[in-house]
C-alpha cells in the first residue's frame, strides 16, 4: 500500500476513534441521567454542548483522547504483529484517556459529568473502540484474501532464519504481504538449505539493493544478514529506506533464546532491545497485586477470630516462647525480608538444626524432616492444617510476597544452590502456595522436583493459573496429604 494511501486511512481511523468517544460520552450522559430520573435530550447532552466554556472543554478532551491514542501507537502499522496486543493497547489507551478527561473536568468544576458518567463512558469507549477494530480487522482480513491491499516484501538476505521467516508470511495469506524475492551475496544452497527459497527468486545482490527498489516497487523490507559481518551493507540499506520512507523490519533473533523473550523499547530517542526471562508485564502485575491485596484484606478479617485462638494455644501450650517465628527469607530478586509464621517449634529451633542435619530428610540444599523432634505438640496440629502459615497473609499485603509463586527459602538453603540457573525462581514474588504444595506437598523429598515445578509455574503463568492453584489448595489442606 501506497504511502498517501496508508496516511488517508490513518486519518479516517483517527476521526473514527473521536467519533467513537463522543458517541460513549453522550451515551454515558444519558444512562446516568436516566438511572437519576433526568433522562432528557435537552438538558442531558444538547444543553451541555450549547455552553461555549463545555464546547471548549470538549475540543480539550477530544485533543487529550487523540494525543493518548496516538502515544500508545494505536496508529502505527501492526500488519506483521496481526493486530496482537492491540485490544491491550486499547485498554491503556481509555484507561489513561479517562483519568485525563476527569481530572481536567474535576479541575473546571464540570459538576453535570460526574465521575460515574466518566466511569460508563471508559466502559463504552472501550467496548466500542474494541468492537470497532475487530470489525477493521475482519474487513482488511477479507480484502486481503481477494489480493487486495497487499504490501510487497523484500528479503535481505538468504540465510536459514531469513528464509524460515518469509516462509512463515506466506504461509500467512490474510497479513496480506507478497514475498517478491531476495538479495544476498550468495545462494540459498551455500547456505545448506536450498529447498527453503525455491519459491523466492534470486532478484540481486547487495549493491543491486537500489535498483531492486524501483524494479520490484517494494513496500517494505525484511533484513535478516549477520551483523557482525555486514554490519556498513546494512547501514546503507536502512539509510536508503529512510530517505525513501520504506518501512525497514530487522530480525532480532541475535540470539538461540530458550526462554528469555525481546522487546522493543526506546529510551531518550536511543532503540533498545530487552530480552527479560519470567517477568510478568505492567498490567498482569498490576491484576496480581490487586488480587493479592483485595483477597488478603478479606482473609485477614474472616479469619482474625482464628488467629486470636491460634494465639492463644500457642501460649498456652508453649509459653516461654513468641507467639510468631520470624525468619529471613530469600525474595523477589534476591532481596531478604523477614517471613512471619505461628511458631510451631521450640523456641530454640534455628540453634538445634545444626545438631539435627544428619538426619535431613530431602535431597539436595533443603532441609527436611518428617518427624522433627523440635516440633511441639500443638504445632503439628498447626502444620497438618497449615495454620501456622496463616501470618504470611500480611507478607502478602506488604509486598514481600504473593497468595501464589514459589515457596520463599531461608538464607541457609539458597547459599547451597549448586547451579545459578536455580536462581530463576527469583524472578518472581514468592507465594504462600504453589504447585509442588498441591501436587504432594511435604512428600516430594526430590530438591529438583520443586524447583521443576517452580519453574514450570514461571514459565506458563497466567492469572488461571493462579485461581487454579488456589482452587486446589484447599482440599490439599482439608486432606492434610503430605503436611508435617
Amino acid at each position: 500500500m501506497q504511502t498517501s494511501k496508508r496516511s488517508i486511512l490513518a486519518a479516517c481511523l483517527k476521526l473514527f476513534d473521536l467519533f467513537i468517544m463522543l458517541v460513549a460520552l453522550a451515551t454515558s450522559i444519558m444512562l446516568v441521567g436516566e438511572t437519576r430520573g433526568q433522562y432528557d435530550w435537552s438538558y442531558n447532552v444538547l444543553h451541555i454542548r450549547l455552553k461555549l466554556v463545555n464546547i471548549l472543554l470538549l475540543l480539550v478532551c477530544m485533543g487529550i483522547w487523540h494525543i493518548v491514542f496516538l502515544s500508545v501507537g494505536l496508529y502505527d502499522s501492526r500488519r506483521l504483529e496481526g493486530g496482537k496486543g492491540e485490544f491491550h493497547d486499547v485498554f491503556k489507551a481509555v484507561l489513561m484517556g479517562s483519568m485525563l478527561m476527569l481530572a481536567v473536568l474535576v479541575a473546571f468544576q464540570r459538576t453535570h459529568i460526574s465521575r460515574e458518567v466518566v466511569l460508563y463512558f471508559a466502559i463504552l469507549a472501550f467496548v466500542l473502540t474494541c468492537l470497532a477494530r475487530l470489525a477493521i480487522h475482519l474487513v482488511l482480513m477479507w480484502l486481503r484474501l481477494h489480493n487486495r491491499n497487499i504490501r510487497r516484501l523484500l528479503l535481505v538476505g538468504s540465510n536459514p532464519r531469513g528464509l524460515a521467516f518469509a516462509q512463515q508470511v506466506m504461509a500467512k495469506p490474510q497479513l496480506g504481504y507478497r514475498v517478491v524475492g531476495y538479495i544476498d551475496e550468495t545462494f540459498p544452497s551455500y547456505h545448506g538449505n536450498p529447498s527453503a527459497a525455491t519459491s523466492l527468486p534470486h532478484l540481486g545482490a547487495l549493491q543491486d539493493f537500489d535498483e531492486v527498489l524501483d524494479r520490484e516497487q517494494i513496500d517494505q523490507v525484511i533484513i535478516a544478514l549477520p551483523i557482525r559481518s555486514f554490519y556498513e551493507e546494512m547501514r546503507s540499506i536502512i539509510a536508503a529506506c529512510e530517505c525513501q520512507g520504506i518501512q525497514v523490519h530487522l530480525l532480532s533473533d541475535f540470539f538461540q533464546l530458550q526462554i528469555a523473550r525481546a522487546r522493543a523499547s526506546e529510551f531518550d530517542g536511543i532503540p533498545l532491545l530487552t530480552l527479560s526471562a519470567n517477568t510478568l508485564a505492567f498490567w498482569p502485575a498490576y491484576l496480581k497485586r490487586t488480587f493479592d491485596i483485595v483477597i488478603t484484606s478479606l482473609l485477614l478479617i474472616v479469619l482474625s477470630p482464628v488467629f486470636l485462638l491460634v494465639a492463644f494455644l500457642i501460649k498456652l501450650t508453649s509459653p516461654d516462647g513468641p507467639v510468631f517465628f520470624v525468619q529471613s527469607r530469600v525474595g523477589y530478586n534476591r532481596r531478604h525480608f523477614n517471613m512471619i509464621k505461628f511458631r510451631s517449634m521450640v523456641p530454640n529451633a534455628e540453634l538445634l538444626q545444626c545438631e539435627l542435619e544428619a538426619m535431613n530428610e530431602a535431597e539436595g540444599p533443603v532441609f527436611k524432616i518428617k518427624n522433627d523432634p523440635r516440633i511441639t505438640p500443638i504445632g503439628r496440629v498447626l502444620r497438618k492444617t497449615s495454620l501456622d502459615e496463616l501470618p504470611q497473609l500480611f507478607n502478602v499485603l506488604r509486598g514481600d510476597m504473593s497468595l501464589v509463586g514459589p515457596r520463599p527459602l531461608p538464607l541457609r538453603d539458597v547459599e547451597r544452590f549448586a547451579e545459578s540457573s536455580l536462581n530463576r525462581r527469583f524472578s518472581v514474588k514468592p507465594g504462600i502456595t504453589c504447585l509442588w504444595q498441591i501436587n504432594g506437598r511435604s512428600n516430594l523429598t526430590s530438591f529438583d522436583q520443586w524447583i521443576e515445578q517452580d519453574l514450570e509455574y514461571i514459565d506458563h503463568w497466567s492469572f488461571s493459573l493462579d485461581l487454579k492453584i488456589l482452587a486446589k489448595t484447599i482440599p490439599a489442606v482439608l486432606k492434610g496429604t503430605g503436611a508435617h
